[in-house]
């Protein structure tokens, strides 16, 4: 009885309120051959204790000590354990979302910071309270550009998140935008500035593209900005990892800013969940989905903050929204608070380059082996980068799981023309020996092969 929310004179009085005599006579109506006459069969119910112990020795089975060299838009990272004891503070951990702004001062002070590191890192005038993720995100931007340019077209990157552009192609299909594929230089890897140049018209509203891109390569943002902004377009930059902010240049060309945050202390839980960003120019605020908030003074000259923008259908009429599915990750969005707190400026940069040495090193490392080369070598990267073997991935990725090492993820899956090349990631969770011991075992492989 301990999780049954009725008694059972309560479900008989809900019984005799509806006229049914019985659960069974409720449940007459279903054809006989379609009800479970029989107890069910399961093991014998256990004590919480019994489960407990249950689920310990079913984990214990899992490997914990694999190395990942995994990346393509979710990062592992070290975790500051400071994150989990203050998010998890019933202040934070239960509270919904600032719908009775004023009075939830704490949240509100949390988003504001947020936002004001967000805005910093980007080198944009605001960003706004968060978004679901990174892929939304810049569906949403996309979005925000055709509200502002008044224009329905948009120029993608092939280069950008390949399922960043599924989540775009599913917001487009009912709101009549076009877009256009826009190819990579087979060379460096970023985007083919003579193609973007022919497909961004004076009906492009925006153009989307992705820095580090989808296969660890800086774009030229500068040279795209200048494009996009000759015909009148907006830029959009996607950042899927945060942390490459730390060395890389912000995008400050753009117009607005996409960003996935979630290698700032968010953990990798299969699948999410994530923390989404958009950041633009002021002038650009109105028509930025999501919640903004800002500060202000009450009446006595106190710092108090409100909620300055929230443009949601629950606020205002729905056809003056600018998005009806969206919302802030409040709680997770503090994590990234926390962390970016933890680190302060100098730490976030010592990160990144932490990760771009890691990286750089197992490059070089993997590149290096017999059968191996790395592809689009010539541009710079942050910590992921392109590996083409002779052997197909599908022959070492066991060898590689017997040593307890994920490697990279096969781009075949999305670029057809890519034969045997894998995506790879070296972040600084990631060790030198773990490195060498992928080394080996791919070239044991590739010396047979």
């Amino acid at each position: 009885m301990r999780y049954l929310p009725k008694s059972p004179a309560e479900r008989q009085q809900m019984l005799a309120d509806i006229g049914a005599a019985s659960i069974d006579s409720l449940f007459e109506v279903i054809p006989a051959e379609y009800r479970l006459d029989r107890d069910l069969d399961i093991p014998r119910q256990q004590a919480e204790s019994e489960i407990v112990e249950y689920f310990r020795k079913a984990g214990s089975k899992n490997a914990t000590s694999y190395a990942s060299f995994l990346g393509a838009g979710a990062y592992r990272h070290y975790r500051p354990v400071v994150i989990d004891s203050l998010v998890q503070r019933g202040e934070f951990l239960t509270s919904y979302t600032p719908y009775q702004a004023e009075i939830t001062q704490g949240t509100l002070q949390a988003i504001f910071e947020f936002q004001t590191m967000i805005a910093e890192l980007t080198g944009m005038d605001l960003a706004n309270a968060s978004m679901y993720d990174g892929s939304t995100g810049a569906a949403e931007a996309v979005m925000m550009a055709v509200r502002v340019t008044g224009r329905h077209k948009a120029a993608v990157a092939s280069t950008v998140h390949p399922e960043y552009r599924e989540v775009l192609a599913t917001y487009a299909k009912h709101q009549g935008l076009p877009s256009t594929l826009v190819g990579y230089d087979t060379t460096t890897g970023r985007i083919d500035l003579a193609a973007l140049e022919a497909q961004v018209t004076e009906e492009t509203a925006a153009v989307l593209v992705q820095s580090p891109n989808f296969f660890g390569v800086i774009e030229d943002i500068p040279a795209i900005a200048a494009i996009a902004h000759a015909k009148g377009a907006l830029l959009i930059v996607s950042i899927a990892e945060a942390v490459s902010l730390g060395v890389v240049r912000p995008p400050v060309e753009a117009d607005i800013v996409s960003m996935e945050a979630q290698s700032f202390g968010v953990a990798l839980s299969y699948g999410g969940p994530f923390c989404g960003v958009i950041a633009t120019k002021e002038k650009y605020v109105r028509q930025m989905p999501g919640r903004l908030v800002g500060q202000t003074v009450d009446k006595e000259g106190n710092r108090g903050f409100v909620l300055t923008l929230a443009t949601r259908e629950q606020h205002i009429r729905r056809e003056k929204a600018t998005s009806n599915i969206c919302t802030n990750q409040a709680l997770v969005a503090l994590m990234a608070t926390i962390f970016l707190t933890v680190y302060g400026k100098e730490g976030i940069r010592e990160l990144a380059e932490h990760n771009l040495a890691k990286a750089d090193y197992a490059a070089k490392t993997l590149g290096a082996q017999p059968g191996a080369k790395l592809l689009f070598n010539s541009a710079p990267r942050f910590h992921e980068f392109v590996l083409q073997t002779e052997e197909a991935p599908g022959a070492w990725t066991p060898r590689l799981m017997d040593a307890n090492i994920v490697g990279g993820i096969d781009l075949g899956r999305w670029y057809p023309e890519l034969k045997n090349a894998t995506l790879w990631c070296a972040t600084e969770v990631v060790t030198k020996e773990q490195i060498d011991t992928a080394a080996s075992v791919l070239a044991k492989g590739l010396v047979e092969a």
